[in-house]
């Protein structure tokens, strides 16, 4: 269960580029971790379900279909993924909807640099979407230190700072806020 003494912090480094007409959202975050264990949180659907805003039918380590499962409190919704690329502990990349998430792993000298760069299908969603991950990474960096706090995905992530964070990410990439849809990811 998610804890009500969680508030999301201050931004994150977050750009927004385009890529052959589409838009992709670039993420960064340190985490004090070997590779390893990030690998382990974004390919394992025991790990997955304690932080994504979506956990899997299978683990996440090759190449193939996969079926990405979004829970939202009771409500849960099964959609169709690909795994395209899965280099372990360095590269993940799937299909999610229209998106591609692509996860990159590099050691910093005291961990693990992340880079997530998440391919729009619109460049309006990029603040919604940087919020939901603002909030999906702290949760991960929680899990990763042995202190899980639950998911905070979906409604539950409006009682956690996600209004503020959509319109502070709008500000720093320069887009209007947009008000989720029902069923919103983390």
């Amino acid at each position: 269960m998610t804890t009500p003494r969680y508030q999301a912090g201050p931004l994150q480094p977050v750009d927004l580029i385009e890529e052959g007409g589409r838009w992709a959202l670039v993420f960064t975050r340190e985490f004090p971790q070997g590779r390893e264990a990030i690998w382990a949180a974004l390919t394992n659907p025991d790990e997955l379900s304690q932080w994504a805003p979506y956990t899997a039918d299978r683990a996440l380590t090759t190449v193939g279909p996969v079926t990405l499962i979004m829970a939202d409190g009771d409500t849960r919704h099964e959609q169709p993924g690909r795994i395209t690329a899965a280099d372990r502990p360095k590269l993940l990349e799937f299909t999610w909807g229209p998106d591609v998430l692509r996860w990159e792993l590099t050691d910093n000298g005291s961990g693990t640099h992340l880079r997530l760069t998440h391919r729009l299908s619109e460049r309006p969603r990029a603040a919604m979407m940087a919020a939901g991950w603002h909030i999906c990474l702290d949760v991960a960096a929680f899990l990763l230190a042995g202190t899980p706090i639950g998911p905070i995905v979906g409604k539950d992530a409006m009682n956690h700072g996600w209004t503020d964070l959509n319109k502070q990410y709008s500000d720093e990439l320069g887009v209007e806020p947009v008000d989720p849809p029902t069923g919103a990811e983390g």
